[in-house]
């Protein structure tokens, strides 16, 4: 299948927004540090903190995407990536931990007839049609 599978870089349209709630306490404590320079903003601050996080646990993260058989990063499918599976009586399972992106230009119907179910941890890109086709797939 020649749908790709490609290390995410955040651009806009790529990233996703996350609201967070946080004690004063810790409010405060990030305003210092970007008052004092050391971030440039809050978002900044946090997306660096999350990163090094991740960084903290990337052996376990690699391990579960491997066991559990997990596409890391961005899977892009195309009508024709659809079309073929669909050609060679395959279904398809997205199992994605990033982005899975299914082009506007794919019915509802063919999303059906090509995709057996949709896992994505992390973002979920379709026309609302498809989404809406899909839904009773989501894993």
């Amino acid at each position: 299948m020649a749908n790709t599978l490609t290390e995410p870089k955040p651009r806009i349209g790529d990233t996703e927004k996350l609201t967070l709630n946080l004690g004063v306490v810790d409010l405060g404590q990030i305003d210092l540090l970007v008052q004092e320079g050391f971030y440039s903003n809050r978002s900044d601050l946090i997306r660096t903190a999350v990163r090094n996080l991740l960084a903290t646990h990337a052996e376990s993260v690699r391990q579960t995407v491997a066991r559990r058989t997990l596409m890391l990063g961005l899977q892009h499918l195309s009508r024709a990536d659809l079309e073929r599976a669909v050609a060679a009586g395959e279904t398809l399972r997205i199992q994605v931990v990033g982005m899975a992106r299914i082009d506007d230009d794919v019915s509802p119907e063919l999303a059906l007839a090509a995709i057996g179910s949709v896992s994505v941890l992390g973002a979920f890109h379709a026309s609302p049609a498809v989404r809406q086709a899909l839904a009773g797939r989501m894993v």
